[in-house]
């Protein structure tokens, strides 16, 4: 296998085994944030690793300056590969419950700006595996560590100072991930503050998926972002969410789509309401 961006429940049960393969569960709930792990010892896929995006996958959160979820430091997170077994020539598979909705593309996000490009999410998560009849255990592995470089690379990540000069622009280059309740400050909010960024568009993440959480077609995810970014340029265009997980999503089914290069705010809402300077809309 030689997967970057997605992969199937057929190709990967058929690489069940192999050498080089780490498959890691990234079950999450912002409501609960002890559900993955709960879920994850219930019964997971033959011989994945949890991966807690509130612990693994998040670094310090520092009141008033940072978001909810920001990246942890490149060095503890290269560790952390390390000790799930991942070096630079491991094929890694990230999974969660709704079809990578959550923290699968997150994972498949942080591994790329930690310089490392064989990672795919599964496409139709935990669901699709399950349906399918694949392989489960509840049996928690123990990885062989590996050493882990990072080559980390800043450019897949928008910070805020540029998503203000962004979100200024005459054509629409910031973009809400998260649904139209949340884009227009309605339904359930883990900040303070409603609303979004002044100036930024909505693209909602769940529209990149069919009914059955499978990711659409390439020619249909060209479809809706041409519809939301014109002839813009993918580098020119920034996804952010309510804590930076989620706009992952958005990231991922632009390369899916053959527009790679848009960048993710990692901040996101939580951390751009941290000052009250920062314009916002309902």
């Amino acid at each position: 296998m030689d997967a970057t961006t997605l992969v199937t429940v057929d190709e990967l049960r058929d690489a069940l085994g192999s050498p080089g393969l780490v498959i890691l569960d990234a079950r999450f709930s912002l409501d609960d944030e002890e559900w993955g792990s709960r879920a994850y010892h219930e019964g997971h896929i033959l011989g994945a690793t949890h991966a807690n995006t509130a612990t693994h996958l998040a670094g310090e959160i520092i009141p008033g300056v940072t978001g909810r979820r920001p990246f942890p430091d490149p060095g503890v997170f290269a560790r952390q590969l390390g000790e799930w077994g991942i070096d630079e020539s491991t094929q890694v598979v990230a999974y969660d419950a709704d079809g990578g909705l959550m923290s699968a593309a997150r994972v498949w996000l942080m591994l790329r700006w930690m310089g490392h490009d064989r990672v795919a999410v599964l496409d139709g998560g935990w669901q699709a595996w399950v349906d399918s009849g694949s392989p489960i255990d509840s049996i928690v592995p123990t990885p062989t560590p590996a050493p882990f470089t990072a080559r980390v690379r800043p450019d897949l990540l928008a910070d805020v100072d540029e998503v203000d000069i962004a979100r200024q622009q005459p054509l629409t280059c910031v973009f809400d991930s998260r649904g139209e309740e949340g884009y227009h400050g309605r339904g359930v909010y883990h900040d303070p503050v409603r609303g979004h960024i002044a100036g930024a568009g909505l693209a909602d993440r769940a529209h990149t998926l069919t009914p059955d959480k499978h990711f659409r077609s390439p020619d249909e995810l060209r479809a809706h972002y041409d519809s939301l970014i014109s002839d813009q340029a993918p580098d020119d265009i920034i996804f952010y969410c309510g804590s930076g997980i989620t706009a992952a999503q958005n990231v991922l089914a632009m390369t899916v789509a053959g527009l790679p290069g848009s960048r993710m705010y990692v901040g996101s809402w939580s951390e751009w309401i941290n000052d009250p300077r920062r314009p916002t809309e309902l």
